[in-house]
């Protein structure tokens, strides 16, 4: 199986904390952005974290900002309003708006502290056209839990295990 396919990116440090966009394992969909300034998040606080750089799109392609697991499962910190989007022609600085879930502890995030992932990918731009009525489908236009909600759904495949 071949890795990947890579597409050149430009990008310009802003400052001289910014580090360079990277992959932490080679089958990783997500380049790790740092932050490039010190902030601490009370509980239940956002604020925009820079990270000291600007890139160049190619066009047709988009950058989706991600928050990192291991912030979110360990301190609960994620990103607001996830997935950021970097469209093509923006060239300003990338902003990461973090966001502190955890109840009752603050959060500091230090300088070239790894806080989202950024995803690179191509997109399609839909012809909206506008009708009368739409085809059908099997869902319908029922929602919002209307598939089960969030509980098992094929009760018959699953063994329940215990641990001694």
């Amino acid at each position: 199986m071949t890795g990947p396919s890579r597409i050149p990116v430009a990008f310009r440090r802003l400052c001289a904390q910014a580090r360079i966009p990277a992959y932490a394992s080679d089958g990783d969909a997500g380049a790790d952005l740092s932050a490039t300034a010190t902030v601490t998040l009370a509980p239940g606080e956002r604020a925009l974290v820079p990270t000291g750089l600007a890139i160049a799109l190619p066009e047709g392609t988009v950058g989706l900002v991600h928050p990192r697991s291991g912030l979110a499962a360990r301190h609960g910190i994620t990103v607001v309003n996830a997935p950021g989007t970097v469209d093509s022609g923006y060239r300003g600085e990338i902003l990461v708006n973090l966001v502190n879930l955890d109840p009752s502890e603050s959060f500091t995030v230090g300088v070239g502290d790894r806080i989202a992932q950024l995803v690179v990918q191509e997109y399609l731009h839909a012809d909206f056209s506008e009708t009368d009525s739409l085809p059908d489908s099997v869902r319908g236009d029922t929602g919002h839990g209307s598939t089960g909600g969030f509980g098992m759904t094929s009760p018959d495949t699953f063994e329940e295990v215990t641990t001694p």
